[in-house]
């Protein structure tokens, strides 16, 4: 594969580019894995490289704390991509007619998203939509222009970078690849990054980057790269375009990688809970009706409310109701196609409303992840006495 790539791609080594991009970062970033320096330099050139590519993969540096490097990851990245656009509090407006500008495509790079999608940012649908029709190369933003108000459609298709606080819709962040940073341990050094000594040193390698992504346009176009096992769906979606990179690079850089690209994969999956639903789900799965067939909606509560860790105890500023556990639980189906819902369960004390395991057995299969030894072992035991059913 190397020589092959290394007669398509022209008399640039990619792989030796790719590893000075990877070192310019390494001078002033302290990303939290290996992974993840090979997975930003392979972002860098993949901007340079859009119109090769179905789809463009985000790339969202995240901490959970301030002062952990995020917004310096981003300026570096800054130097190296094609046409950057900083873009804190961009409206969507305003980002949907740069991209269709006559300028050409920029790379937005958004600092402190979590004033966009943060708790106290209220809604910001029409931003939310032009990032994530942004993701596909077909992605198009529909606006009324004109006093005729005719309806345009303008291209929304783009590679863009975003750094902030806690996390992201979950719309967004399967279309990411996510870097959790963190603050520099005391014994963990980088080179103070100095605007007028440093920028011309990353733009070369930028003007670099688009020479090298010229020659090797025609491997990468036409190029199907192979996925790690395991890796499908939307993780494939958002890794092909690094992993042909990667390939044209030549080098050690397809090993690595891949490397990267089953780490960071896996991390983000054990980072995500998944939607509310299926928290829910899985909750009642692991934590509420184990070993029980059949339960009264007022224990499922109870249980559901007394989970250490869940979101149930406070849901808006108030623990979760029988009325919004019957409304969650009901966009799901049982195994015969209805709607999973309440149903009568004769107890000791009278007749309550509950819910029966084996309504929930079809979506537990098809939406929550596996069961582990740890979570499926022991009940949780609830704030109450149990009911004689």
């Amino acid at each position: 594969m190397t020589s092959t790539t290394q007669q398509t791609a022209g008399t640039i080594d990619g792989a030796a580019l790719l590893n000075e991009v990877e070192a310019f970062h390494r001078r002033f970033n302290i990303f939290p894995t290996e992974s993840a320096y090979v997975a930003v330099a392979l972002w860098d050139a993949h901007a340079h490289l859009l119109d090769c590519f179905d789809s463009t993969p985000r790339i969202a540096f995240l901490s959970p704390e301030p002062g952990s490097g995020k917004s310096r990851a981003l300026e570096i990245v800054e130097t190296l991509v094609p046409r950057p656009m900083v873009a804190v509090n961009a409206s969507a407006a305003a980002l949907f007619r740069a991209v269709s500008g006559p300028d050409g495509r920029p790379t937005i790079l958004f600092d402190e998203i979590d004033t966009v999608f943060g708790p106290k940012a209220g809604d910001n649908e029409e931003l939310r939509g032009f990032l994530n029709a942004g993701h596909r190369r077909t992605g198009v933003t529909y606006r009324c222009v004109g006093d005729s108000q005719t309806v345009t459609p303008f291209p929304s298709y783009t590679a863009v970078a975003v750094a902030g606080l806690g996390s992201l819709p979950d719309t967004i962040l399967d279309r990411s690849v996510i870097i959790r940073m963190r603050r520099r341990a005391r014994n963990e050094k980088v080179e103070p990054f100095r605007a007028r000594l440093h920028e011309q040193e990353g733009h070369a390698l930028r003007d670099r980057l688009a020479d090298w992504a010229e020659q090797a346009r025609g491997w990468v176009m036409g190029a199907w790269p192979e996925m790690p096992e395991g890796v499908s769906d939307r993780p494939a979606d958002v890794w092909e375009g690094l992993l042909a990179i990667a390939d044209a690079a030549g080098g050690d850089w397809p090993e690595r990688g891949r490397e990267a690209c089953v780490r960071l994969v896996k991390a983000s999956q054990a980072n995500d809970k998944g939607s509310l639903g299926i928290r829910l789900l899985t909750d009642l799965r692991d934590h509420v009706l184990i070993g029980i067939d059949r339960l009264p909606t007022i224990a499922i509560l109870d249980r559901l409310n007394a989970l250490d860790d869940a979101p149930w105890a406070d849901l808006h500023g108030k623990p979760l109701d029988n009325r919004r556990l019957s409304k969650m639980l009901g966009e799901y189906m049982t195994a015969d196609n209805d709607p999973v819902a309440s149903r009568n369960i004769r107890t000791s004390g009278g007749v309550l409303k509950g819910f029966f395991a084996k309504d929930l057995e079809d979506a537990w299969t098809r939406y929550c992840p596996p069961p582990t030894s740890a979570t499926s072992a022991t009940p949780l035991h609830p704030r109450s006495e149990p009911l004689n059913l």
